[in-house]
C-alpha cells in the first residue's frame, strides 16, 4: 500500500463527461477546488473521441426546430421509457451547451452564411445534429482538453486502474487504483466523487468500442451498494463495419447513404417507409438482420452476414468533405473506397441505455457520488437512444454534476477519514490473492467466450431459451475464474493483472444485463423478445433496478417519471 492522495473532487474518468465534469467545476470553482482525474487510459485515449456523426441541439427555432419536437422525438425514440422530466431539461439547456464549445474554439461545420451547420440523424423530425465533419467526439475532446488546460488545479492520474469504490453510513469515502506505470497500489479520498467511466460495450464480440471499454465503474458502484438501473437496454448501431466493428456513423445516412440488401433494393422501405434510413436505431438494425435472416444479406466472415451501406450516388466531393474519416477508415481497414463502391455493415453493439441509477442532477442514493455521461442512468434515452444524444447528454450531465459537486463541496463538506483498513484489504486481494494465481484458466479465453456467447444470445433478437443458455454460460465463466492464472509476474505495466480485473467486471455486468433482459418479458426499443414481440405497458412500463447480493442480483423497479406524453404505438 502506497501512498494516498487526496482531492476535493475526485473524478473517475476521462472521456466527454468526465472532462466537462473537471472543466466546470474548476470554472465554478475560479480555479480553487483541488480536482484529480483518474483514468485508466491516457487522457485522449478516452473512447468518446470516436464518436463521429454530431451533438442534439435545437439551433434554429426560427426554421421550424423546437424544443418540444426535440422532446417529442427523444421520448418516442426511447420507447417511451425516457423520464420526461429529464427529456425536457436536456433539450432546453443543450443549445447553450453548443455555443459554450464555440466559444472554446471548436471548429464546428459552418453553414456558407457561416452559421453552425446542422444534419439529419435517425428519429429526429429535424435536422439538428451539430456536428465537426465526422470527427465531432474527436474535436470535442480536443476543445475540453485545451479549455481544461488554463486551470492549474486539477491534477491527471493518466493510466490509474480503479479497483473499487468504498461507501460508509451512506456517504463516499474513497476508491482505490494500481499505477499502471509502476505496479503501486493507491488509496483515493475525496469530498465528492463523479463517476464518467463509460459504458460496457466490450462485452460484445462484434462492437464499436475501443477495447479499454469494460465497465469498470459501473460494477465497482454496483459492488458497493448503488443499484443499477436498465441494464438490459443497450443500443444496436445499424452500420458496423464488417468484419471489425468500426462505426460507420449515422452521419452516412444523414447526408444520404442509402442501404440496400443482397439484391440491391433499399429494404428500410418496408419497415420504415415515413423515415426510411433514417428511422430510428433499434428500428433500422432489427430491420437489417430480418433481411439477413430471411437469407438477403451477403456472406461474411465469422458469421458476420451483412448488408450494404451504400454512399456511391452522393458524390466523391461530399464524401470527402463531410465523411472524410469513414472513407479514410474504409481504404485503410477493408481496401474500398466509398466513392467507388458500397459498404458491407450490419448491427453492431455501440451504447448502453442504462447505467448507475441517478436523478435528475446526476446524483446518486450515496451522499457525494454523482454519475454522468453512458455510465450514468438519469433515464434520458429509456429504451432506445436516438443517434447525437449521447454527446449531447455526456457534455450537459457533464457540467450539471460539476456544478452540483462543486456547490456540495462548497457547503463546508468535510474530508473523510482514509479507509485505510479497506484500502488494505483491496491491495492484499489484488497482489496477493489475485496476481498470485497460478489456475489452468485463461484469463483471455474466458473473454473470449464470454463475448461470444453475448452475441449469439443477447443480440439484436433475443428469446427465453437464448438468455437462459447465455446466462448458464455465465455462470460457468464465473466458475471458471476462479482458476485463472496470471503469468506475468512484473508490477510495471501489468496488463495480464488488469485484464483479469476487466473480466472479472464484465462477468459481474454481463450476470445482471443477461438477467433483467431474461426478466423484462416485452419488446421495447433496444430489447427485442421474439417470444414476447410486442410492448407492454401494463407490466412492464417501469425502470428495472438491479442491486448486488452474494447470491447474484436481486431485482426491484421504480415508474417512468411521464409528465406530458402517455404512451402510443410507435410508428415511422
Amino acid at each position: 500500500m502506497e501512498e494516498v492522495f487526496k482531492h476535493d473532487l475526485i473524478i473517475l474518468g476521462s472521456g466527454l463527461a468526465g472532462l466537462r465534469a473537471a472543466v466546470e467545476a474548476a470554472r465554478m470553482s475560479e480555479g480553487k477546488l483541488d480536482i484529480g482525474i483518474i483514468s485508466k487510459v491516457q487522457l485522449m485515449r478516452s473512447h468518446s473521441v470516436c464518436a463521429e456523426g454530431g451533438t442534439a441541439a435545437v439551433m434554429r427555432p426560427e426554421e421550424g426546430d423546437s424544443f418540444d419536437l426535440h422532446a417529442w422525438d427523444t421520448v418516442k425514440g426511447s420507447d417511451f421509457l425516457a423520464d420526461q422530466d429529464v427529456v425536457y431539461r436536456f433539450v432546453n439547456e443543450m443549445p447553450s451547451e453548443i455555443l459554450q464549445l464555440d466559444h472554446w474554439g471548436i471548429p464546428w461545420s459552418r453553414r456558407d452564411s457561416g452559421r453552425i451547420n446542422q444534419r439529419p440523424f435517425g428519429g429526429h423530425s429535424y435536422p439538428r445534429a451539430v456536428f465537426a465533419a465526422d470527427k465531432t467526439g474527436f474535436y470535442e475532446m480536443q476543445t475540453l482538453y485545451d479549455t481544461l488546460l488554463k486551470y492549474g488545479n486539477v491534477i491527471r492520474y493518466d493510466e490509474y486502474f480503479a479497483t473499487a469504490l468504498f461507501i460508509e453510513g451512506g456517504r463516499f469515502q474513497g476508491l482505490s487504483a494500481i499505477n499502471m506505470h509502476t505496479g503501486d497500489f493507491h488509496g483515493f479520498v475525496g469530498k465528492g466523487l463523479i463517476i464518467a467511466s463509460g459504458g460496457i460495450g466490450n462485452l460484445y464480440g462484434f462492437t464499436t468500442y475501443s477495447q479499454t471499454v469494460t465497465g469498470d465503474g459501473l460494477a465497482m458502484a454496483y459492488r458497493a451498494g448503488l443499484p443499477l438501473e436498465d441494464l438490459e437496454f443497450l443500443q444496436f448501431h445499424p452500420t458496423g463495419l464488417i468484419p471489425s466493428g468500426i462505426l460507420m456513423t449515422e452521419a452516412c445516412r444523414g447526408e444520404g447513404g442509402y442501404l440496400r440488401n443482397v439484391n440491391g433494393d433499399r429494404f428500410m422501405e418496408k419497415y420504415a417507409a415515413s423515415k426510411m434510413e433514417l428511422a430510428p436505431r433499434d428500428i433500422v438494425s432489427r430491420s437489417e438482420m430480418t433481411e439477413i435472416l430471411a437469407g438477403r444479406g451477403s456472406k461474411g466472415p465469422r458469421g458476420l452476414d451483412y448488408v450494404h451501406l451504400d454512399l456511391t450516388h452522393l458524390g466523391a466531393e461530399k464524401i470527402k468533405e463531410r465523411l472524410p474519416l469513414i472513407r479514410e477508415v474504409c481504404i485503410n481497414f477493408i481496401g474500398i473506397d466509398p466513392i467507388d463502391v458500397p459498404v458491407p455493415i450490419r448491427p453492431v453493439a455501440h451504447y448502453l441505455m442504462g447505467g448507475i441509477e441517478t436523478d435528475i442532477d446526476g446524483a446518486t442514493r450515496t451522499k457525494g457520488i454523482w454519475a454522468a455521461g453512458e455510465t450514468a442512468c438519469v433515464s434520458l434515452h429509456g429504451a432506445n437512444r436516438l443517434g447525437t444524444n449521447s454527446t449531447a447528454e455526456c457534455l450537459l450531465w457533464g457540467k450539471i454534476t460539476g456544478q452540483e459537486a462543486v456547490k456540495y463541496i462548497g457547503q463546508g463538506e468535510k474530508m473523510p477519514e482514509a479507509p485505510m483498513d479497506r484500502f488494505k484489504d483491496e491491495d492484499k486481494r489484488i497482489w496477493e490473492e489475485m496476481f498470485n494465481k497460478n489456475g489452468s484458466e485463461s484469463v483471455y479465453t474466458i473473454k473470449t467466450e464470454l463475448r461470444t456467447t453475448m452475441d449469439k444470445n443477447a443480440g439484436v433478437y433475443r428469446t427465453s431459451e437464448g438468455l437462459q443458455a447465455g446466462l448458464n454460460k455465465i455462470m460457468e465463466l464465473k466458475k471458471r475464474f476462479q482458476n485463472i492464472g496470471i503469468k506475468d509476474k512484473s508490477h510495471a505495466y501489468n496488463t495480464d493483472l488488469t485484464s483479469a480485473l476487466e473480466v472479472e467486471n464484465m462477468l459481474t455486468l454481463a450476470e445482471v444485463f443477461v438477467t433483467g433482459a431474461l426478466n423484462r418479458e416485452e419488446s421495447r426499443g433496444g430489447h427485442a423478445r421474439r417470444d414476447f414481440p410486442t410492448r407492454d405497458d401494463d407490466k412492464w412500463l417501469k425502470h428495472t433496478l438491479a442491486f448486488y447480493s452474494e447470491k447474484g442480483p436481486k431485482f426491484d423497479f421504480k415508474p417512468v417519471n411521464i409528465t406530458t406524453w402517455k404512451p402510443i404505438e410507435r410508428k415511422y
